[in-house]
């Protein structure tokens, strides 16, 4: 029977890794792009913010994106389809409707360290060959709305005094009001403070066998114990010459380096509007 896995976690925190290792393993595939959050968009295209409800995933969006994950493990012969979109992080209860046998695995990352990295992403450059990877799992019917709002995002930042996109990464609630409230490193924390706190809130009332959480720093630290012991709670044979070929590019180099960029001055002021959910974790 194929198994769904759902990777969970706040942007730049180690979720591209985690699903590129994963997919090295004989039998594990994916999309052929970095997320799928059109897919699991579709139907609710409009909706101002990433944070459905469980309520919204009507039956016809239950069988969409079902058909999306059967594609998958048909089209690469898959007994395990490995999803990850960072917007789940903030709709988990969502996709635990659309995808009622997933399993999920939690990463999660010093929260200073995932802050410096996206900040990068928010005056990153366009990039034609991620955008042209995307574009075909966009659904027809909802490609104005995209093109519109990409468009949109680009303009912006070539007017912006900080030199920004119009948006980047999982849409919290109030996102428009924060921009305008608070600098951009400031709401990269809240952003980041709100996908933590909403994935392990939701995940935390799940039946502990249907979820599995990691530590970024852990598994680039350790990624062969790390891997090893993912692949025996999915209950999948890994052969270690596998596991030793599939974290053969895992480097703990960038553990520290988002606060480093980040610097004294910035990480002292945005520690108070994340040190509640940095302590829950151990970061400090």
């Amino acid at each position: 029977m194929q198994k769904n896995v759902v990777i969970i976690g706040a942007p730049r925190s180690g979720t591209n890794m985690l699903r590129d290792v994963l997919t090295r393993m004989p039998g594990i595939s994916t999309w052929p792009c970095d997320e799928i959050n059109y897919i699991w968009r579709h139907g609710n295209v409009r909706y101002p913010s990433d944070e459905f409800t469980p309520e919204m995933a009507r039956p016809e969006i239950r069988e969409y994106v079902q058909r999306q994950f059967r594609w998958v493990a048909e089209r690469y012969q898959a007994h395990t389809v490995v999803e990850k979109t960072c917007a789940n992080s903030l709709r988990v209860g969502f996709v635990d409707q659309v995808v009622p046998q997933a399993r999920y695995i939690f990463i999660r990352r010093d929260g200073l360290d995932a802050v410096g990295s996206a900040m990068k992403r928010w005056a990153a450059p366009l990039d034609f060959s991620y955008i042209l990877e995307k574009v075909r799992f966009v659904p027809l019917t909802d490609l104005p709305y995209y093109g519109a709002r990409y468009f949109w995002s680009r303009l912006y930042r070539l007017f912006s005094a900080e030199n920004r996109l119009a948006s980047w990464g999982p849409r919290i609630e109030e996102m428009p009001t924060l921009l305008a409230r608070y600098s951009l490193e400031e709401v990269c924390a809240l952003q980041w403070k709100r996908c933590v706190d909403s994935a392990f809130g939701a995940l935390s009332g799940m039946s502990e066998d249907r979820w599995l959480e990691i530590s970024y720093e852990d598994f680039v630290q350790k990624p062969h114990v790390e891997l090893e012991r993912i692949m025996n709670w999915l209950d999948l044979h890994a052969q270690p010459t596998e596991v030793r070929g599939a974290v053969a590019g895992v480097s703990d180099s960038s553990i520290g380096k988002g606060r480093m960029q980040l610097g004294s001055e910035v990480t002292d002021r945005l520690l108070p509007l994340i040190q509640d959910t940095q302590n829950k974790f151990g970061y400090g």
